[in-house]
């Protein structure tokens, strides 16, 4: 029933009192989270964001692989950066926690599912309303990205670092797909449709790499950055 109010709701005839005033107000809440993120993330040094389903159990192999990548990336001085939920947002948190690294969540309100993890730093918990001024924090703060398996919401975020990299309005930032079976039926659409109908170019097909285990995934992070010498700092 909310539902279906919200779609009426969409429709309604409103003055021009009530759509000034509410939409005066959104975008204050909309500056409030950017000014917000970007003063807390804006000296958090490197960081690569890892995405993948909260629905995840902790007993998954995912689950666990995912720890084991954080911890990697934090041995080697890489903050964590994740969407601050459960499943492999957990996971990511806690691999990088145990490990003593950064790590950091950007939690999104939502009715269900979305609580933030017990394994974020107490100072880099941020709470979003808006997907957008999240998705902008992941993009703007993040040297990387992993991507495990996951839904709706883990193709969303993966398909904004590809097409912002792709369009050249964020560096070209390593990105690692986790979980070759999961994944393979998707990109082999994506280079038989896509590039089938030049949709696409060759080139793009090079801006992911599909890997199977944790240390593949962050040995391609840490090879890319031996080329340009990032030397974590902290």
């Amino acid at each position: 029933m909310a539902k279906e109010d919200k779609i009426r709701s969409s429709f309604a005839n409103k003055t021009w009192q009530e759509i000034k005033v509410k939409d005066s107000w959104q975008i204050f809440k909309i500056m409030s989270e950017f000014v917000d993120g970007f003063e807390k993330l804006a000296k958090i040094g490197p960081c690569v964001s890892i995405f993948g389903s909260a629905r995840t159990k902790s007993e998954h192999k995912y689950y666990e692989m995912t720890v084991e990548i954080s911890r990697l990336l934090a041995d080697k001085g890489y903050g964590v950066i994740s969407g601050g939920g459960p499943g492999i947002m957990e996971a990511a948190n806690k691999g990088a926690y145990e490990a003593g690294g950064k790590s950091v969540g950007l939690n999104i309100e939502l009715p269900f599912e979305q609580f933030h993890n017990k394994y974020i730093d107490r100072d880099k918990l941020l709470e979003f309303n808006y997907f957008f001024v999240r998705k902008v924090m992941f993009m703007k703060y993040s040297q990387g990205y992993i991507v495990m398996p996951g839904g709706f919401g883990t193709m969303d975020e993966l398909f904004e670092a590809i097409t912002l990299i792709q369009t050249g309005k964020i560096a070209r930032f390593p990105i690692v797909l986790v979980g070759i079976e999961y994944w393979k039926g998707l990109f082999d659409w994506i280079a038989n449709s896509m590039l089938g109908n030049a949709y696409i170019s060759e080139e793009d097909l090079k801006l992911y790499r599909l890997v199977d285990t944790a240390e593949e995934a962050v040995e391609h992070i840490f090879r890319f950055y031996d080329k340009y010498l990032l030397k974590p700092n902290f």
